[in-house]
């Protein structure tokens, strides 16, 4: 099963997927180690040393991957001083990074489901409930879209402003 493609995106032929948005993001965030700092912000890192070590890259990799997520957006710079040592900064999300956290957990869920053997390392709950916390594909009313189910169309105010 596929989406449901409208319209002129029918014809598969016809048209290339040019101004992908996902390949926009991938620009951003497709590297193992930006996913794996943002994934460190869930846990509350926020130190250069601290990504480093438990991301398991060089520090000239984390300082490339956190200067990435900071001019992108995702991360802002905090500044923190320990007594009698220099002004450094620590790295915490801004609101553009907490809203791509449903992505890494999107990922995280999919490797619970399909990766790990019998039972996921660690679960997700709603702190207050104790309830499990999924990301699922719902739409505005709250119903949950099977692919199937998902129709894909050309946004007109997009094209007018292309063109």
């Amino acid at each position: 099963m596929s989406a449901v493609l409208e319209g002129p995106l029918r014809d598969l032929s016809s048209w290339k997927p040019e101004h992908c948005s996902i390949v926009k993001a991938l620009d951003v965030v497709g590297t193992r180690s930006a996913l794996l700092i943002l994934r460190e912000t869930i846990y509350g890192t926020t130190r250069f040393d601290g990504f480093a070590a438990r991301v398991g890259i060089t520090d000239a990799a984390a300082s490339a991957a956190l200067r990435k997520l900071t001019e992108a957006g995702l991360l802002r710079k905090r500044p923190y001083r320990e007594e009698g040592k220099r002004t450094r900064n620590e790295y915490v999300l801004t609101d553009m990074g907490r809203d791509l956290l449903p992505v890494v957990f999107a990922l995280w869920q999919w490797g619970d489901k399909y990766l790990q053997d019998a039972e996921a390392p660690l679960e997700r709950l709603e702190d207050s409930t104790g309830e499990p916390v999924r990301v699922e594909i719902r739409s505005a009313a709250g119903n949950e879209v099977p692919l199937e189910n998902l129709r894909i169309r050309l946004n007109r105010k997009w094209r007018r402003r292309k063109s």
